[in-house]
C-alpha cells in the first residue's frame, strides 16, 4: 500500500458561479484550484477563460492548476502564465509540436503538464518524460462534470507510474474522483486528486478534502 498524502485540487467547473468568491472560501484548504478551460471544439462544451481565472486569482492565494482543453493551446500560454499558476496542462491530442509546447511552458516559469484522454495510449510519453512536470490521466471523457470514473483507468495509472519511475513527475487524475476511490487511486500511483462535484456538493468541503487526503495514510 502506497503511503503518501495526495494533493487535492477542487475543480471550480462544479462551483456555483453566482457566488464564486464564497465557493473559493469553502475550499480554502485545497492545495490547488483546478481550472478547466473548454473551447467547444476540442471538447463538446464551453466553460470559461482568462477573465474568470483573473477573478479567481484576485480572491485566493491557492495556486491555479490550469487545464487547457482547447485546440491550439499554445495560443493561450503567455496569458495564463502571467497568473503564475503551478501548472499549465495541455492535451496530447491537441498539440502538433508537443516537445516545443512543453518547453515553452517551462520557459514561462510554469510547471509543464500533459493530459491524456482515456483512449490515448502512454507509448509516446517515453520520448518527452524529461520535459514533463505533471501527467494528467483523464478518468472520464473530458468536457462535462459529474461523470462516472472509468475503472480501466486504474491499470493505465499503474502503467504510467511505472513509466515515470526515476523522473520527478506528478501524476494527476480528473474525472469521477471521490472518497470512494481515492485510496485505490493513490495506491495505483496518483499524487494529485482533482474532484469537482464530490467536493462542491459536500456540506463541508474542508472535511471532505481532509478525508480524501487521509486515504493516503
Amino acid at each position: 500500500m502506497r503511503k503518501i498524502r495526495p494533493l487535492i485540487a477542487p475543480s471550480i467547473l462544479s462551483a456555483d458561479f453566482t457566488k464564486l468568491g464564497e465557493e473559493l472560501e469553502r475550499v480554502k484548504e485545497a492545495d490547488l484550484i483546478h481550472f478547466d478551460v473548454m473551447d467547444g471544439h476540442f471538447v463538446p462544451n464551453i466553460s470559461y477563460g482568462l477573465p474568470v481565472a483573473e477573478a479567481v486569482k484576485r480572491v485566493t492565494d491557492i495556486p491555479l492548476d490550469v487545464h487547457l482543453m482547447v485546440e491550439q493551446p499554445e495560443r493561450f500560454l503567455h496569458s495564463f502564465a502571467e497568473l503564475k499558476p503551478a501548472y499549465i496542462t495541455v492535451h496530447y491530442e491537441a498539440v502538433t509540436h508537443l516537445q516545443r509546447t512543453l518547453a515553452q511552458i517551462r520557459e514561462l516559469g510554469v510547471g509543464a503538464g500533459l493530459a491524456l484522454n482515456p483512449h490515448t495510449p502512454l507509448t509516446g510519453l517515453k520520448y518527452i518524460l524529461s520535459d514533463l512536470d505533471l501527467i494528467l490521466i483523464m478518468t472520464v471523457n473530458p468536457g462535462y462534470g459529474g461523470q462516472r470514473f472509468i475503472p480501466a483507468m486504474l491499470d493505465k495509472i499503474r502503467d504510467c507510474r511505472a513509466l515515470t519511475n526515476g523522473y520527478p513527475i506528478k501524476i494527476q487524475v480528473d474525472g469521477g474522483v471521490s472518497t470512494a476511490n481515492a485510496r485505490q487511486l493513490v495506491d495505483a500511483g496518483v499524487d494529485i486528486l482533482v474532484a469537482g462535484s464530490a467536493i462542491f456538493s459536500s456540506p463541508d468541503p474542508g472535511a471532505y478534502m481532509r478525508q480524501m487526503r487521509a486515504e493516503g495514510d
